[in-house]
């Protein structure tokens, strides 16, 4: 028998070119009257924000804006953006931005309606209300926080990023406009690119997995192939940006539902320990950890290899196995991510502590290969060297 699937994104999505324009009549719909408008101080400076409250401005909306999100968001960063919401009396949250906006947001928004402080909700399922309404628009291709029931908050005291999955935040509005996303230098497209990749590759190989998810996560593999490069080449490409744009939503819906595995896991302790961009870390990680989860993966990986490009026909399971792990390491070489996490910052004496936070993340349950404490600290080291 059929096991039973729950499925979670947004009531209502809107996504492709000037989608942000339409956001006015479903925010009336909802009856919702004063927006915190959760963002950062560049795409304060860069103008994004403007285009957004412009179309506020037109519909008569009401907005307060909060714009100090940091890169991985702390625990201040949230309760500070609570005091602003109920001081400025709001009842929706805006937010704009890629995966540290939105995380923030969605923090935002579960304090608003469960109170108490938002270490409480590190794990699974721990608030017990629906966040505040949340219209969230994306502006990066790759963290797809637009479109699931996770975040992620850094606790400043203990450097460790804290894992929420909870369906009670999950975004009453996605939009995704990938013209939002046309001046991003071609650093960021690069880094949020490879990290919707491995929201696929993962999704695809989870043990979650199971037929929707594997369609959307293979569709997904396949428009990024098509398409990251020449997004990082030419940022002002606008079919480029759409694709990614798509790319990054559905890899969202899949591994949304299927879950993910131990890429995000160490990745999610590079970002706690030493503040790194998450889809680097995820970028450099990749090849490594899909490599070691290949003896658990059966054939699944032969299809990444020729969605990314490579023929596999006669090959053995092995040898598409690492024409996989050739074709990820190559796109990430091409566009420019560093191949190694040596040159980053980060010290092997720290891989023994991550690694054992790692494996207490909420992201290991889901990777199917079982992982040792040893083979952490080993596919840490693997991918420090770059090799």
């Amino acid at each position: 028998m059929q096991a039973t699937r729950t499925i979670y994104w947004p009531s209502v999505t809107l996504i492709g070119p000037n989608s942000t324009t339409e956001i006015g009549m479903h925010i009336k719909d909802l009856g919702l009257q004063k927006a915190l408008v959760v963002t950062d101080k560049v795409l304060t400076q860069n103008g994004i924000v403007e285009k957004v409250t412009q179309v506020l401005d037109n519909n008569s909306i009401k907005y307060a804006v909060f714009n100090d999100i940091k890169p991985n968001p702390t625990m201040k960063n949230v309760h500070d953006g609570l005091d602003a919401y109920q001081n400025n009396k709001c009842d929706f949250i805006i937010s704009i931005g890629g995966g540290s906006p939105q995380d923030a947001a969605k923090a935002i928004g579960i304090l608003a309606t469960n109170g108490g402080k938002i270490k409480d909700y590190e794990g699974i399922a721990k608030s017990k209300h629906k966040s505040a309404p949340i219209v969230a628009i994306n502006t990066t291709a790759g963290t797809a926080s637009e479109v699931t029931i996770n975040y992620v908050i850094t606790n400043e005291d203990t450097h460790v990023k804290m894992l929420m999955v909870d369906k009670n935040s999950l975004a009453t509005i996605a939009v995704s406009d990938p013209l939002l996303m046309l001046e991003k230098p071609a650093s960021l497209t690069a880094a949020t690119g490879m990290d919707a990749l491995t929201h696929a590759i993962e999704a695809y190989v989870s043990t979650g997995a199971y037929e929707l998810t594997d369609v959307l996560a293979l569709e997904a593999i396949k428009l990024i192939g098509e398409s990251l490069e020449a997004a990082v080449k030419d940022g002002q490409n606008v079919e480029a940006r759409s694709k990614m744009a798509y790319a990054s939503y559905i890899a969202g819906m899949s591994f949304n539902n299927a879950g993910l595995g131990y890429v995000h896991s160490m990745a999610h302790q590079l970002g706690g320990q030493y503040d790194l961009p998450h889809g680097v870390c995820n970028a450099i990680l990749l090849p490594y950890i899909e490599k070691f989860n290949a003896v658990a993966t059966g054939d699944k990986l032969r299809k990444v290899a020729e969605l990314l490009g490579e023929k596999t026909d006669g090959l053995s399971t092995q040898q598409a196995n690492d024409k996989a792990i050739e074709a990820i390491k190559k796109l990430s070489q091409n566009i420019g991510i560093p191949q190694g996490l040596k040159g980053l910052g980060v010290k092997p004496e720290d891989f023994k502590t991550m690694a054992e936070n790692a494996l207490k993340d909420a992201c290991t349950g889901s990777n199917p290969r079982e992982v040792t404490l040893e083979d952490t600290i080993a596919l840490y080291q693997e991918a420090y060297d770059g090799q």
